[in-house]
C-alpha cells in the first residue's frame, strides 16, 4: 500500500526550509492523518539525522523528507558583484558584512547516502528531477520517491524515472519554486489539468492552497491529495519567526522575487523585496550565501522590512491553530465543500431536466411547449 493510499486525510504539510518546518510540526500533521514533510534543505547532514530521529520519537506514523537537487550550469559572477555592492550599505547599516556568494551543492550526496542508509517512507526532490538511478536506489530501500514539477511535460518525465507520485507545485505557492527553470508560471489548476492529461501517477497539488475548499478544488480536478505551507505557518508547532506570523496573517499581496537567493520565490512584499527586485540577479545559491548575514541581522533586529516573508498568494485565510486540528478541519472542509457542490450540480441538473426541449416551460403567465 502507498503511503498516500494510507493517510487518514488528503493533507501534505509541505516542507519548509529556513526554519518553519520543525519535527514537532511534522510529527503533529502525520499523527493526525496527513503527511509531514521535513525540509532537508539548507541544514547540514548531521541536523537532518537529528530532525529524523526526534520525528521518529514523537510518531510511528509515515512522514517524508524533502531534498534540494543541485544545480548545475554557471552563473553571471558580474551581475552577482553589481549585486552586493548594491545591498552592501543596507549590510553596513545592520552591522554586518555580506556573505561570499559561493555556490555548493547543499551536501546532497552525503543527504542522500544518510537517506538511503537510513530510510524514510517518502523523499521528495525540489529544484529539479532525480536521476534515475538515485530514484531507483531509494525504492529498493523501500522508500516512495516524489518528484516536484512546475510545468506539465516535467510530470511526463518524471513518471518515465520510476517515481511514485508527482507534486504539481502552481505559481500561487510560496517559497521557492521548486521546478526547473523556475520562471515556469502556470497556475495550479491548469497545470495539474495538463500533468494529469500525460501522467497516470498520483498527483499531489500545492501553490495557493490554504482552506478545505481548496483542498476540494484540487481533489475535483485530479489530484489524490493537496500539499500546503503557508496554511502552516501560524500552528504553534512551527517553526516561523513572530514577525513572519504577522506578515502571514495580513492582507499584504506577495510576489515572486529573486532578491533574496537568486531563485525566484513567493513572499509577502516589503521595502526590501520592493528595493531590490528588479535588479536581483539569477544565481542560486551564490545570492543566497550573499545576503544570508543581511537577514540573519535584520532578523536579530525585529525589521520585518528586510526578511524574506515566504506565503503564498491566499495566506489571509491561514489561521493561528494547532496542526492536528488544522489536518482534521481542512479533511472535513474539503468534504463538505465536496458535499455542497454536488448538491449545486444536482440542482442544475434538475433545472436543465425541467427545461429539456419537448417539456412544458413556463414563463410569466403563458405556458409554451418547446419542440423536441
Amino acid at each position: 500500500m502507498s503511503v498516500l493510499s494510507a493517510l487518514r486525510h488528503p493533507i501534505v504539510a509541505a516542507p519548509m526550509a529556513g526554519g518553519p518546518s520543525t519535527p514537532a510540526l511534522v510529527a503533529a500533521a502525520s499523527a493526525a492523518g496527513g503527511l509531514g514533510f521535513l525540509a532537508a534543505g539548507m541544514i547540514d547532514t548531521g541536523r537532518l539525522a537529528a530532525d529524523i530521529a526526534e520525528v521518529r520519537a514523537r510518531t510511528d506514523r509515515p512522514f517524508g523528507v524533502n531534498v534540494f537537487l543541485p544545480g548545475s550550469g554557471s552563473v553571471d559572477e558580474a551581475a552577482i558583484r553589481a549585486y552586493a555592492d548594491r545591498l552592501a550599505p543596507q549590510a553596513g547599516q545592520h552591522g554586518v558584512t555580506l556573505g561570499e556568494p559561493v555556490g555548493d551543492d547543499d551536501e546532497y550526496p552525503e543527504k542522500l547516502a544518510a537517506l538511503l542508509a537510513d530510510p524514510v517512507p517518502v523523499v521528495s526532490f525540489a529544484f529539479g528531477l532525480p536521476d534515475r538511478a538515485a530514484v531507483a536506489a531509494l525504492r529498493e530501500r523501500g522508500t516512495e520517491v516524489w518528484a516536484t514539477v512546475t510545468r506539465p511535460d516535467a510530470a511526463t518525465t518524471a513518471a518515465e524515472l520510476g517515481v511514485d507520485a508527482v507534486v504539481v507545485q502552481g505559481t500561487e505557492a510560496g517559497g521557492h519554486r521548486g521546478g526547473l527553470p523556475d520562471d515556469d508560471d502556470y497556475a495550479l489548476l491548469p497545470l495539474l489539468r495538463l500533468a494529469a492529461a500525460g501522467c497516470r501517477l498520483p498527483l499531489v497539488a500545492a501553490g495557493g492552497i490554504v482552506d478545505g475548499p481548496g483542498v476540494a478544488a484540487v481533489l475535483a480536478a485530479g489530484a489524490t491529495a493537496a500539499q500546503l505551507g503557508t496554511a502552516f505557518l501560524r500552528c504553534p508547532e512551527a517553526g516561523t519567526s513572530p514577525m513572519h506570523r504577522e506578515a502571514v496573517a495580513s492582507w499584504t499581496p506577495t510576489a515572486l522575487t529573486r532578491a533574496y537567493t537568486g531563485k525566484r520565490a513567493r513572499g509577502v512584499v516589503n521595502e526590501f523585496l520592493r528595493r531590490h527586485d528588479a535588479t536581483a540577479p539569477t544565481g542560486y545559491p551564490q545570492v543566497l550565501h550573499l545576503t544570508r548575514p543581511l537577514l540573519a541581522a535584520a532578523r536579530r533586529d525585529g525589521d520585518a522590512s528586510v526578511v524574506n516573508l515566504w506565503a503564498g498568494q491566499a495566506h489571509p485565510l491561514s489561521r493561528d491553530v494547532p496542526a492536528s486540528a488544522l489536518v482534521a478541519e481542512l479533511s472535513a472542509g474539503a468534504r463538505a465543500a465536496l458535499a455542497a457542490a454536488a448538491e449545486r450540480s444536482t440542482r442544475w441538473a434538475e433545472r436543465a431536466a425541467d427545461n429539456w426541449p419537448g417539456r412544458a416551460v413556463r414563463s410569466g403567465r403563458e405556458t409554451r411547449r418547446v419542440a423536441p
